[in-house]
């Protein structure tokens, strides 16, 4: 049998996931009476949301004629298309020698699919052009074929015009892939090497590692280990997926599948790591490279009681993915959680849901922040991502902040509320291109704090939906931030710290001094509520004290006691107004982290 192995690259919701399924329906990989939507999808999370959020690899057995005895073994690693997860997009496409570039007819070309193709093009991969979504009554299969054939400098003939919907083209997509896509190289070394491209834990059977054998081969029973964290380990079975488990006697070199590797430890396996014989002298395979979080945020419980649980639940979402760090951290009003890191937004979106549905943990999350790399005066040099850490005004220090480079494509009429948009987020544009069918593409460069500033959601606003948006992590440059402190009865709270531009300090400022105002219940004295920034307060608010009348219970009388019992009163508040503190119970805070969201 001939091996073929290839990826589908596309923009989020552009039917990859659809035309995976259509193959393994006209290879016979998965029967007609199992298939179901999104069959490679195997999250709840991912159906419900219509997303692939974890890379699933699939063998599929092809014949291109009925007659024929040649066959061909078909390995697609479909992949994730968010933005979030481009680093999983980039390790799977290490493991192919080809890759489907889908493009939805009714869409065009759009900021993600430039991203990824270009990983494609670096890594020298053979690239197959496919319109998808043809069957749709909106669908410009002669513009998007157009654009397609201006982005790779191809003819028309050879954008494959498919439909995931009715399976139309499939068939000539196989018959592509086999006639175009490279076999894998000869093995040029002696011992086995494998590539690590994601990884799955059992219960059972600990962490299941899914791999590409670059050379040798690999059988049940076989002494293997890690090359970057060098644990050794026995194979306890080795098979292939289509799409489920099949044990197989062995894998060679070209294949794909999936080792059982017993351990049940987090941080033993990494995305991108080589898998070899134990103590083998063989070198690891080029790109080893750990995911670098680009969000911070802390997860604390909601009660105290549940913190072992918590910690137990990030250790084993860990031993399923690579990307996901944390560290212990103490809050004064929360109590014990953790720091976590994250991919973006999104991904830390969906690893605060699986807590709360897998684990049945009710969480609180802090403000999302980025990391600033902070040199103090004594040369040190320091990331920073808490902001009761961050330096004060008049600290000799110098601040720089991670900058983006991104891409975004929208149609033209959309253009003056984007240049707006960027505006208000301290962004540029570095480069315009007009598409052929109106279309505009911006080149831009943003601060990474303001694109966690909602600004993918105010992006599909400004735009109607239309724009979409690609980016990577370009370089630091000087940062123009302060640290926003909150004061309540003048004094600090640290939790309620932050990290803001200067250009936008005063609107955060009244925006929380307005927010706690509205949340925090009234005490037996007045309570000061300020926003501090560079040593000056520059946004307060009084919440009025609880009023009691001390004079109720008396009926008539003299009016000199009723006048001394309310001196007595509001001389016993002004002592408390001087010495009081006001704690802030861990519900109202929890309440004001939500109100943020």
């Amino acid at each position: 049998m001939q091996i073929r192995n290839f990826s589908i690259i596309a923009h989020i919701d552009h039917g990859k996931s659809t035309l995976a399924d259509r193959m393994l329906e006209a290879t016979n990989t998965v029967e007609k009476r199992l298939m179901k939507a999104q069959v490679l999808d195997s999250m709840d999370l991912e159906r419900e949301r219509g997303i692939t959020i974890k890379m699933q690899p699939a063998r599929m057995v092809y014949k291109p004629a009925q007659n024929s005895s040649e066959e061909y073994i078909l390995n697609l690693i479909d992949t994730p298309g968010h933005i979030d997860f481009s680093y999983e997009v980039s390790r799977a496409l290490n493991a192919v020698e080809g890759v489907l570039l889908l493009v939805d007819s009714t869409q065009g070309v759009q900021a993600q699919t430039l991203t990824t193709l270009e990983m494609a093009k670096k890594l020298g991969l053979t690239i197959i052009p496919v319109l998808t979504k043809i069957d749709m009554p909106h669908s410009r299969v002669l513009d998007v074929t157009e654009e397609i054939c201006k982005l790779l400098e191809c003819e028309a003939d050879e954008v494959l015009l498919t439909s995931g919907k009715t399976g139309e083209g499939v068939e000539e997509v196989l018959q592509t892939i086999c006639k175009k896509i490279p076999p894998p190289r000869d093995s040029n070394k002696d011992g086995y090497r494998g590539l690590i491209f994601d990884f799955q834990y059992s219960n059972h059977r600990g962490i299941i590692v899914y791999q590409r054998v670059f050379d040798g081969q690999i059988k049940k029973g076989d002494r293997l280990e890690f090359s970057a964290s060098k644990r050794s380990f026995v194979a306890l079975e080795v098979g292939i997926l289509s799409p489920d488990e099949k044990p197989v006697e062995l894998l060679g070199a070209g294949e794909i599948g999936y080792v059982v590797t017993g351990i049940k430890e987090p941080g033993i396996a990494n995305v991108g790591d080589t898998l070899r014989q134990e103590k083998s002298a063989i070198e690891p395979l080029p790109g080893y490279q750990r995911a670098m979080p680009v969000v911070w945020a802390s997860v604390f419980p909601e009660s105290q009681d549940d913190f072992t649980i918590l910690r137990q639940a990030l250790d084993r979402l860990k031993l399923s993915d690579s990307s996901l760090s944390y560290e212990e951290e103490s809050s004064g009003v929360l109590g014990r959680g953790f720091r976590c890191g994250f991919l973006g937004m999104l991904h830390l979106e969906i690893v605060t849901e699986r807590l709360r549905r897998e684990f049945n943990l009710e969480i609180t999350i802090t403000s999302p922040s980025i990391a600033y790399e902070v040199t103090w005066p004594d040369g040190k040099i320091e990331n920073i991502y808490a902001a009761s850490r961050f330096p004060e005004h008049g600290d000799k220090v110098s601040v720089r902040e991670p900058w983006v480079l991104g891409q975004i494509i929208m149609p033209s009429e959309y253009i003056g509320n984007v240049m707006t948009l960027l505006y208000e987020h301290e962004s540029g544009v570095v480069d315009t291109e007009v598409f052929s069918d109106g279309r505009t593409l911006l080149t831009i460069e943003i601060p990474l704090r303001e694109l966690m500033r909602g600004f993918f959601d105010k992006l599909k606003n400004v735009s109607s939906g239309y724009a979409s948006l690609s980016y990577e992590i370009a370089e630091m440059r000087p940062a123009n931030v302060v640290r926003l402190d909150v004061l309540i009865s003048e004094e600090v709270v640290p939790t309620l710290s932050r990290i803001v531009g200067l250009a936008r300090s005063e609107i955060e400022a009244k925006a929380i001094v307005d927010r706690i105002y509205k949340t925090l219940p009234r005490q037996m004295f007045v309570a000061k509520i300020q926003a501090r920034v560079m040593g000056k307060i520059i946004a307060t608010k009084k919440l009025s004290a609880i009023k009691k009348d001390v004079t109720a219970k008396l009926y008539g009388g003299d009016i000199t006691r009723k006048m001394k019992l309310r001196e007595k009163q509001k001389k016993g508040k002004k002592k408390m107004l001087e010495r009081g503190k006001i704690h802030i119970p861990s519900d109202v805070f929890m309440k004001l982290m939500k109100s943020e969201d």
